[in-house]
């Protein structure tokens, strides 16, 4: 006979995490909460807390003769809370012993400490991990979900307003439904991805993410707000010398266009693994089970797994066997920054897509079905923070009136392909941005706030991680109309319009291999900078092999008579970070109502 489960099969604390491990349920009554380990350790650390403050707070307990308090008055809080949790405040008065009663002396003071706990808990970034293997959760994931972080939520927000109302006596007029139980839950099961024979085949241990719950909007504040460095290849395997603990991992199977790429990410840095939800599809059972892996990030690993000669220690290399391209981020606090995780997938994706033939693009690529009927693709290219999603959004705004309809193939990064017919169409890779939210419009930002990830709202450069396509609209191939590169450093006069034409693929590819771009805070670079085809997530590292597909491309856009230019989006220049995209984007408006693009469907 099964032996019954308990609620909880175990918890740990990382920094303000907190993360719960769980089988088939939660803890369903007061008592099993107030009486749970986990409840013990967030009451002593909150306790600690409001010690090394010096808080008032302190003065409801009674301390030992060294100044601590001792657990076994947090015991005898643990006792009176499971009444309160029952009774009002005058009857739990008759029940409590000598040794607690003085816990009772000052109500007003207990209440606060109530509140003071219940907001510290809250402030925890709350993970749940759903992990019972052989249970099959994943085929029953909303009665899992609604059994576990739904009911978690409602009995800690439950608890904490019955004792609130036994303390003071009173019903509040106000009840604000606050998610009190996890922010977080995801059922993570065991699944054999690689053959027994593979040396690949440790990673098998980790379990594989099949499902995400999250609260949106969800606020997350990791420890870094900006990238710096580049992705080195390196000819040491990162995994050599990694020895893993599963129960320290998840692993995130992401739909990089038509990729498959395993993100396994340590549990330091969940906040940025579970983020990955709002920007890269997660891949089902049947994509799992039909695509072969492309390449896969090691995201948190220890020092002694990185080539120690690397340039950075952000690191790619090619598994000789498998052919299987990996990534490697170190275990270090200054890379919990989400834009190391994103930017290495998509490394990784330019790296297996040019050596498959195809020009990989850092930009966002758009098609639009204008009221008149017209249609267009259009592909802006740049480095972040050249303008190219700010001049989308501030064309979404501007041209609401004449256009019918805007589809985001690509936000930040994809690839491109020659059909044998000779016509160019392009891919995306992501169903989500990561933007800043400064760059974003006011009514955008919060009439999405309902799906939307905030990191680091009170710092410069403060992002935002929201869906805005669908994994079919990046997969299914566009035809490209028009190229353009985003340039947010040059000021506009009459030698320099804000829409300019190149007229030669020479001309075309002078600007775009020079890359230039005001950098605008997102990385540790300041001032004017360039980089290679304003990309070097792949096609810097291998810059021979992206010479002679950009040149092919090139070529292909002027024989196609696909329009090839320039966008003045001014992002970069003081004074202009939002009137320039929206003068860029008027421009471009107004342009596309006067003619069409040759190659434009009318």
């Amino acid at each position: 006979m099964r032996r019954p489960l308990s609620p909880i099969t175990h918890y740990k604390f990382v920094g303000r995490k907190a993360i719960l491990y769980i089988r088939d349920r939660v803890c369903e009554t007061a008592d099993e909460l107030l009486c749970s380990a986990m409840f013990f350790e967030v009451l002593r650390r909150a306790v600690d807390s409001l010690k090394r403050q010096g808080s008032p707070l302190v003065e409801l307990f009674r301390p030992s003769p060294e100044g601590r308090i001792p657990d076994q008055e947090l015991h005898h809080l643990v006792a009176i809370l499971r009444w309160l949790a029952k009774l009002p405040l005058e009857h739990v008065r008759k029940l409590v012993n000598e040794e607690q009663v003085h816990l009772l002396e000052r109500p007003e003071l207990l209440f606060d400490f109530i509140e003071y706990l219940y907001d510290d808990w809250r402030e925890y970034e709350r993970f749940l991990i759903c992990d019972s293997e052989g249970d099959a959760l994943d085929q029953r994931p909303y009665r899992t979900f609604n059994r576990t972080i739904e009911s978690l939520t409602h009995l800690v927000r439950s608890v904490y307003r019955d004792i609130q109302e036994n303390i003071s006596g009173q019903h509040p007029n106000i009840y604000r439904q606050v998610v009190a139980g996890a922010e977080v839950a995801a059922i993570a099961l065991p699944k054999p991805i690689f053959p027994i024979f593979d040396n690949l085949q440790p990673l098998n241990q980790i379990a594989v993410i099949r499902q995400v719950l999250m609260y949106p909007p969800l606020l997350l504040n990791p420890p870094m707000n900006k990238r710096t460095g580049q992705f080195i290849q390196t000819h040491r395997n990162p995994l050599e010398a990694l020895h893993i603990d599963p129960g320290e991992w998840l692993c995130y199977p992401a739909k990089v266009g038509p990729l498959l790429i395993l993100i396994y990410f340590h549990e330091q840095f969940y906040e940025l693994g579970f983020t990955l939800c709002n920007l890269f599809e997660l891949a089902e059972d049947e994509f799992l089970n039909t695509h072969r892996v492309d390449a896969l990030l090691l995201f948190g690993v220890p020092d002694e797994c990185i080539d120690p000669e690397a340039e950075y220690p952000t690191v790619f290399y090619r598994h000789p066997e498998t052919e299987i391209w990996i990534g490697a981020i170190p275990r270090r606090r200054e890379f919990g920054y989400f834009g190391y995780m994103k930017k290495m997938t998509l490394t990784l994706h330019n790296i297996v897509m040019m050596h498959r033939g195809r020009l990989p693009y850092h930009g966002a690529m758009m098609q639009f079905l204008l009221k008149n009927g017209r249609e267009f693709n259009l592909l802006l290219i740049g480095d972040t923070g050249a303008g190219k999603s700010e001049t989308l959004e501030a064309f979404r705004i501007i041209g609401e009136e004449a256009i019918r309809s805007m589809t985001i193939i690509a936000d930040d990064m994809g690839s491109l392909e020659i059909q044998p017919g000779g016509e160019i169409v392009a891919y995306g890779t992501e169903v989500g941005a990561f933007v800043r939210l400064d760059d974003l419009s006011p009514g955008y930002a919060f009439g999405r706030s309902d799906r939307t990830i905030i990191m680091n709202p009170s710092q410069v450069n403060a992002r935002v991680v929201l869906p805005v396509t669908t994994y079919a609209n990046i997969i299914r191939g566009s035809k490209v109309d028009m190229v353009l590169y985003a340039n947010n450093y040059e000021e506009v006069d009459e030698s320099h319009p804000i829409i300019e034409r190149f007229y030669t693929p020479e001309q075309a590819l002078a600007v775009f291999r020079e890359g230039k771009s005001m950098s605008k805070g997102t990385t540790t670079s300041t001032g004017l900078v360039q980089a290679y085809f304003a990309n070097i997530f792949g096609a810097t590292q291998f810059q021979s092999l992206h010479e002679e597909l950009a040149q092919r491309y090139f070529q292909a856009f002027f024989e196609q008579g696909i329009f090839v230019g320039q966008l003045r989006t001014r992002l970069g220049l003081p004074g202009w970070e939002r009137k320039g995209p929206e003068e860029a984007a008027r421009a471009l408006l107004e342009w596309l109502d006067s003619r069409a693009p040759a190659g434009y469907n009318t």
